[in-house]
C-alpha cells in the first residue's frame, strides 16, 4: 500500500515577498498510483499561516479501481497582508482524518510606502 502511495510536496512562488504580497501555492502529488483510492475526491485545506483557513470539496463521480485518476496539482493564491514569515501547509483530508499533508515557508517583508510624487 505504501509503495502505491503518492508523495505530496507544496511550493509558494514567491517564497519572499513585500507586503501585501500574493503569493501562488502548488501542491503536487508526484508517484505512486494514478488510482490511489485514498487521495480520490478529498476534502482539500490549506491553513496559511496567517490565521486564516480555506476548505474546498468538489463534487466527484463514484470512484472506479484502476479507471478512476486522482488529482496530482492543486493550485492557489493567497494574499498575505502583513510582514512575518509565514508557514502554510496543505491538508488531504478524509472527514476529519488527515491523510497526507505538507508545508512550505512564506517570507513576507515590510512593504514600501512606495513614490510620493
Amino acid at each position: 500500500q505504501e509503495a502505491r502511495r503518492p508523495r505530496v510536496t507544496l511550493r509558494a512562488q514567491p517564497a519572499v515577498a513585500v507586503a501585501p504580497a500574493r503569493v501562488v501555492l502548488t501542491a503536487e502529488l508526484t508517484g505512486g498510483a494514478d488510482d490511489f483510492e485514498e487521495y480520490y475526491c478529498p476534502l482539500v485545506e490549506w491553513n496559511w499561516g496567517d490565521d486564516t483557513v480555506s476548505e474546498a470539496l468538489v463534487d466527484c463521480d463514484p470512484y472506479e479501481a484502476g479507471k478512476t485518476q486522482i488529482k496530482r496539482r492543486y493550485t492557489v493564491q493567497h494574499q498575505f497582508r502583513r510582514p512575518g514569515a509565514f508557514k502554510v501547509y496543505f491538508h488531504l483530508k478524509r472527514k476529519d482524518k488527515t491523510l497526507a499533508s505538507a508545508s512550505a515557508t512564506v517570507q513576507v517583508q515590510e512593504g514600501g510606502a512606495g513614490p510620493s510624487y
